[in-house]
């Protein structure tokens, strides 16, 4: 059957299967899929004295150091398939961070790169932080944590930018929900 609405895609070939990635093609459109997880969260973790809580790692794809949000997958692990985001992003928080937050409250959702997969990132502000871990990752992630004072982090930003680290969008986006 011919394709015929731009709203109704047309029926999904898979090229690629992997464990964490599915590669399809609809019509003459490639792009990946996620497989395996319920939802993408991002967390702007602003402490009480008005700093910035960033993480920073290598990314393959990229093959450089990227200055990010905490972030990271939900209803990635066998029996979470059905986590909250909120749950996930208190978790990621914790986890890359070792930050706990009183609060978490959502801000915003939107895709991440729209042409090239079909990832939707919900982004979070956390806020009545309290060190509670140690903040190193999962045991696969080599993390450096930042927290930035936010007057001046763009300067700072750019100086990492400077040293050839890549800033991930999101950071940008995440300052837009701790100004005022």
């Amino acid at each position: 059957m011919p394709h015929t609405h731009p709203d109704q895609p047309p029926e999904a070939t898979t090229l690629y299967d992997g464990k964490y990635i599915r590669l399809v093609r609809e019509g003459t459109w490639e792009f990946v899929r996620r497989k395996n997880v319920s939802g993408i969260v991002g967390v702007v973790a602003v402490t009480d004295d008005r700093r910035l809580v960033l993480v920073e790692q290598y990314r393959r794809p990229v093959g450089k150091r990227v200055i990010e949000l905490p972030a990271g997958l939900a209803g990635d692990t066998k029996g979470s398939e059905h986590e909250p985001l909120a749950d996930a992003a208190r978790r990621e928080l914790l986890e890359e961070t070792g930050y706990a937050a009183a609060d978490m409250t959502r801000v915003c959702a939107g895709p991440s790169s729209a042409g090239l997969g079909d990832e939707v990132i919900t982004l979070f502000r956390a806020t009545g932080l309290r060190k509670a871990g140690p903040g190193d990752g999962d045991g696969d992630e080599d993390i450096t944590l930042h927290e930035v004072p936010l007057d001046g982090i763009e300067g700072w930003l750019d100086a990492r930018a400077g040293e050839g680290k890549l800033i991930d969008l999101k950071v940008y986006a995440g300052l837009y929900f701790v100004r005022g």
